[in-house]
């Protein structure tokens, strides 16, 4: 992974000479390159609580999820029930997109109505919950499907699920 960026993680954006290699600044750098997408809510307000939820799954908001749940858009297993920290995460993972569905998505199922970088933000975590078959509340339901019938990672996952190669699963932080 270094060849693509110095850090020798993903995620990593190559645009013509630049080389993005942050999640967050990505994203930014997209909105800039973008701004008729709205990336951000036009309320203060929301866009006061979209960079918070972005901000906080950038610092680690579901570092307990990630740690025991990997990203992997291909697999899928049975139905895992969480260890007692993942489920706490789970819960507040949850709570984002009730309060913000509930206050701010009027306009659409996103979080804030139409598709932000908050919804970037939350989006392999998404992954996970499907990966691992994890039991959502209607709602819950509702924002995955949301978010993995959004067209483009609709598309990322098509081209994801024709790589030929296979990520192997170290069981951690969950029981069976």
């Amino acid at each position: 992974m270094l060849e693509y960026g110095p850090t020798g993680r993903v995620p990593v954006l190559k645009h013509g000479a630049r080389t993005i290699w942050d999640s967050l600044a990505i994203c930014e750098y997209v909105n800039e390159l973008v701004p008729e997408a709205n990336l951000w809510p036009e309320d203060s307000e929301a866009r006061a609580v979209a960079r918070s939820i972005a901000a906080e799954m950038h610092s680690g908001g579901a570092r307990t999820i990630s740690f025991a749940l990997d990203t992997n858009v291909r697999r899928r297993t049975k139905r895992v029930i969480p260890s007692e920290d993942v489920a706490k995460n789970i819960k507040r993972i949850l709570a984002i997109w009730n309060d913000c569905r509930t206050k701010f998505g009027s306009g659409g199922s996103f979080l804030f109505g139409h598709f932000t970088i908050a919804d970037a933000m939350q989006a392999h975590v998404v992954d996970r919950f499907v990966t691992y078959d994890i039991a959502l509340p209607t709602e819950g339901e509702i924002y995955r499907d949301t978010i993995r019938t959004y067209p483009p990672l609709v598309e990322w996952i098509a081209a994801a699920e024709k790589e030929p190669w296979k990520m192997e699963r170290v069981d951690k932080l969950f029981t069976k």
